[in-house]
């Protein structure tokens, strides 16, 4: 079913892709408002991306868009690239746009080189610290506009950083006439005639940048925190409490119509109809958008170099949100996604979303969910969602640019509680130690300094600490082979054969960590339908890591759907802690059905099978 849509298809895609819109809508203006560049930025990339992700992918459900841990990295690119611009977001434009264009290409090469299959080794502790954190990071930097604070227009705020401001000013002159760093006596006469002609326009607007970028992130929204409650803004904050309230409400009513559509429809009604005087989100453009050629006119390489690395993250962190949503797509469709074409599709989607200006996205797993329930099942839905969001922008800009900024805050920081990995943290006091400080520092770091340079720390740990882990192990690397080459045990060979037809037998050699995770899953899919019973025989996997015992709770978890019994056997001391203290025994598998030895679950299956 790789083909572009399928007449079999054809109303459950259209549905599909409809229903898949009109969920990506908010959440398109949210992140665009989050990342500085406003909701047309969200809007546009929501477009674009969703079009051509599904057009040249290799996931054919898939609803791509902005998501929020791409959304997170974007806001790092952009306010540094802003400060850098003097504050100007225009002039900082085109260069921020050239960052998102390479970061499009970088997954298109990822792609064509055949990368995408490798994406699955990142361990599950690094994405983990950074889901979290991604999660932090919105949820604090929500709640100043929440309140209806703006540290730039707190003009009491913004005058402690006046004088930083002319320095600042005068600072950048003296570079300007510097030029190749020799000053002669005409640039000196010219610095001074400038810098007397230094405006309090220019004062103020300094200020104001300054002011925010010292409110900005995590430490700084805390940092400000006591002049917000002290200037808070009832009706802002009654608007966003009564967004989340009706986000969380609403979903106990019923879950086939969108919450957050539902909350930004009702609240803006409410706002709009009753002529409050409400902060509104800013001016969402009419007509077409338009390409900006500032990125090929304007581009000056020495402004966008330091952020190649950057750029690179962007395309990483893409490709393991689209791939990581592609494999809850082939779940639930029970196809198979390509991961490669997907990589290179994503890239395609970003890099022409970057040259409209609309900031990078990538497979949203609960809009992908979403249009699979709603009945899509082509690349058809995923680009009828970008024509739909198209026919919005053209026709209801206008009434969109109405929606409260409140209300968007309260949208977000629903967004920030839901992308936390629970599940992960949940975890903290029972998977071991050395994963719980990789995700620890991935955290920390991403929440408190960057999000970038925090996930290559990650990886380096948790790479340093694997080989470690493997060099103190005295057993073999991961052996596991295909049914057919499986081989009978010495104690097996007497296995009655009026049950070798029911009962299959599953030997797990090695350790099952995050890089053999993938080939276990697709070992685990061979299990012949006619067996009612699966025997994991396990005292050669003397070690399993966080990534191994969720895909081994996967595995269960499937297994018991198909009916078939699950039985372990010689169950390693590491390995049954962990099963042990996550509840996987006794809710999955019950204590009777783990066995010391091959002989005891023997008996067990002539009596009960």
């Amino acid at each position: 079913m790789n083909k572009l849509f399928d007449f079999k298809y054809i109303k459950g895609d259209i549905f599909g892709g409809i229903t898949a819109g009109v969920v990506a809508l908010p959440l398109a203006l949210a992140f665009g408002v989050s990342s500085g560049m406003g909701p047309s930025a969200g809007l546009y990339g929501a477009i674009f991306v969703s079009f051509f992700a599904a057009l040249f992918g290799g996931t054919n459900t898939q609803i791509s868009g902005p998501t929020a841990p791409m959304t997170a990295v974007s806001m790092v690119v952009i306010g540094g690239m802003v400060a850098s611009f003097d504050g100007d977001l225009t002039k900082a434009l085109p260069a921020i746009l050239t960052v998102f264009l390479l970061a499009g290409l970088m997954q298109v090469i990822l792609g064509m080189v055949g990368l995408g299959k490798y994406i699955k080794y990142i361990p599950y502790p690094v994405v983990s610290g950074f889901m979290t954190a991604i999660g932090v990071i919105i949820l604090f930097t929500q709640i100043l506009p929440s309140l209806g604070y703006y540290p730039k227009e707190d003009m009491e705020y913004v005058n402690q950083f006046k004088p930083f401001a002319e320095e600042i000013i005068l600072d950048n002159i003296l570079k300007e006439q510097a030029g190749e760093g020799v000053l002669v006596l005409e640039d000196f006469k010219e610095t001074i005639n400038k810098a007397q002609h230094i405006t309090q326009e220019q004062i103020d607007q300094e200020s104001k940048t300054l002011a925010s970028k010292d409110a900005s992130g995590i430490i700084g929204s805390i940092r400000v925190l006591p002049r917000a409650l002290k200037n808070i803004n009832l009706l802002e904050l009654i608007l966003a409490l009564s967004t989340i309230f009706i986000i969380y409400g609403f979903k106990r009513i019923t879950k086939k119509i969108p919450s957050t559509l539902v909350a930004l429809i009702v609240m803006s009604g409410i706002a709009v109809g009753f002529n409050l005087d409400y902060k509104s989100i800013e001016e969402i453009p009419s007509g077409l958008p338009i390409p900006n050629f500032g990125i090929f006119t304007e581009l000056e390489i020495s402004s966008i170099a330091p952020y190649i690395f950057t750029a690179l993250t962007l395309a990483i962190l893409g490709a393991i949100d689209s791939l990581l949503t592609s494999v809850v797509a082939d779940n639930m469709t029970k196809t198979k996604h390509k991961p490669n074409k997907e990589l290179i599709g994503q890239g395609i989607g970003n890099s022409i979303g970057a040259i409209f200006g609309g900031i990078p996205g990538a497979g949203a797993t609960i809009r992908t969910v979403v249009n699979i329930n709603a009945g899509g099942r082509t690349r058809l839905s995923g680009m009828i969602s970008g024509v739909l969001l198209l026919l919005i922008l053209l026709l209801l800009g206008p009434v969109a640019s109405q929606i409260p900024a409140a209300v968007l805050a309260g949208i977000l920081i629903t967004v920030g509680i839901g992308v936390m990995d629970y599940k992960g943290l949940k975890a903290i006091p029972f998977i071991p130690k050395p994963e719980v400080m990789i995700m620890l520092i991935v955290l920390i770091l991403s929440s408190l300094w960057n999000l970038v340079y925090a996930v290559g720390i990650g990886l380096v740990i948790a790479a340093l600490m694997f080989v470690k882990k493997m060099g103190d192990l005295t057993t073999e690397l991961s052996d596991v082979k295909p049914l057919k080459k499986e081989k009978y045990w010495a104690d097996e060979l007497n296995f009655p054969e009026r049950l070798k037809e029911e009962v299959f037998i599953k030997h797990i050699k090695g350790p099952l960590f995050f890089g053999s995770t993938s080939d276990f899953q697709n070992l685990m899919r061979q299990i012949p339908e006619s067996a009612s019973s699966v025997i994991i025989r396990m005292d050669r996997m003397q070690y399993i890591d966080q990534s191994g015992l969720y895909v081994l709770e996967d595995a269960f978890i499937e297994l018991s759907s198909q009916g078939k019994i699950v039985l372990l056997v010689d169950l390693p001391k590491q390995p049954r802690y962990l099963l042990e203290r996550i509840d996987i025994i006794p809710n999955l598998i019950g204590k009777d059905r783990v066995f010391d030895n091959f002989n005891d679950c023997t008996a067990w299956l002539k009596d009960n099978v």
